[in-house]
């Protein structure tokens, strides 16, 4: 018997009670739906017709996660202006840069010192060095800090951090999975994703009345028609030339952003948000077996500690270096902490290489205890920068200028 709408409409249940859950205690939804995931799921009990598995909706569930990180990093990018984006690209190229080689060398050197050989040190450095930009745009949407001096330096990261992850997935790919893939090829994904990114700012730049015009459209029923497919077809497009489809969807929403119809999108868009954004995170745990997760704690733990003092020391340089003050740059060092998806791919491959099976368990607790600590930090952000203000005396350093 087909039990998928009543699979799925358990699975959305369990979601709503999470946010109920959540709300009353004032805080964001996010480690509440990838618990409530991982206590369900494929090795959950079942209870004559009511099925805590969701084996027939799984797939259905995972895409309609995909389709809530789509909406997450459409509505940061309508948050934005293209206009300041490029005004800070020597920063944001500067910033990304140190981000990445701060974190990247980092995981190389946890790796080593761990005694892993070469193809599992290069998988376990992409697990580490990558943030989550769903979590960090949830975040950064949840708890209202859009319009924050650091947020664009913030976005500017994780549009570096694509850039990287093109040529970085191509060529451990190559080496792991027996696909050598060449010198040329790594340089030729890095110039597509670059010259895909200028697209948009160049569209967003130029074709503005071009778009008032074609969205100037009085029925909402067809103006959210013409919207979302825009979305996906962009988003799906992006995949295909190997730009993550979250980020295609980041930058069509940076080119409505300077549209005169960007406050109408965003009211359209704010409840699919919302709702599909919350069946990614609840996806996300669905997919981490709990049972696995003990061999890997001590190597995970290791992990999250370098992690978050390393994305602290990066952001911290990062702000600092593009003219931010202590507190903004510990915002951005806090808020990029969590890591999520990628990380997860990372650790599919190095399996599908046939390398250490250690790898998926350890991805799934770190990427678990990153994605429960970041928003935690996140959140707590004023807190910790007036403890580190007192020791190192910052807003003094600060007034002196």
């Amino acid at each position: 018997m087909d039990h998928l709408v009543f699979e799925v409409g358990t699975a959305l249940v369990l979601v709503a009670v999470a946010a109920v859950l959540a709300n009353k205690l004032k805080f964001t939804i996010i480690p509440f739906l990838i618990l409530l995931g991982m206590a369900v799921g494929p090795h959950a009990p079942e209870f004559g017709d009511l099925s805590f598995k969701f084996i027939e909706s799984e797939e259905i569930i995972s895409f309609m996660g995909r389709i809530g990180v789509l909406f997450l990093l459409f509505y940061l990018g309508l948050e934005f202006s293209v206009g300041k984006l490029i005004k800070s690209g020597r920063s944001i190229a500067v910033g990304g840069s140190i981000y990445i080689l701060i974190n990247f060398s980092l995981g190389l050197l946890y790796g080593y010192l761990t005694g892993y050989p070469l193809l599992e040190v290069l998988i376990m450095a992409g697990i580490i060095t990558i943030s989550s930009s769903a979590i960090v745009a949830k975040v950064l949407v949840d708890l209202k800090r859009t319009a924050n001096p650091e947020t664009e330096l913030i976005l500017g990261i994780i549009m570096f951090e694509d850039i990287f992850l093109a040529v970085y997935l191509s060529v451990v790919s190559g080496l792991v999975l027996g696909d050598h893939t060449s010198v040329l090829s790594s340089v030729l994904s890095v110039l597509i994703a670059f010259g895909y990114m200028l697209l948009f700012f160049i569209v967003a730049r130029k074709a503005t009345p071009l778009l008032n015009k074609l969205l100037n459209i009085s029925s909402n029923e067809i103006f959210i028609i013409v919207i979302f497919a825009t979305l996906f077809f962009v988003a799906g497009f992006s995949e295909t030339i190997h730009v993550a489809e979250a980020i295609g969807a980041l930058l069509l929403g940076l080119v409505f952003s300077e549209t005169e119809h960007r406050d109408r999108i965003e009211h359209l868009v704010i409840p699919f948000r919302d709702f599909f954004g919350a069946i990614f995170f609840f996806s996300f745990g669905l997919s981490i077996d709990p049972l696995t997760l003990l061999d890997a704690a001590w190597l995970a733990t290791g992990a999250v500690v370098l992690t978050i003092i390393g994305n602290f020391t990066a952001g911290m340089i990062a702000g600092r270096r593009s003219g931010l003050s202590h507190k903004a740059s510990t915002n951005i060092g806090l808020t990029i902490v969590s890591r999520g998806e990628f990380s997860i791919i990372m650790a599919n491959i190095g399996i599908a290489g046939g390398l250490a099976s250690i790898l998926q368990p350890f991805a799934a607790l770190y990427v678990l205890i990153l994605a429960i600590l970041g928003p935690l930090l996140t959140k707590e952000s004023k807190m910790i920068y007036g403890l580190l203000n007192k020791v190192f005396k910052w807003k003094n350093v600060e007034k002196s200028y």
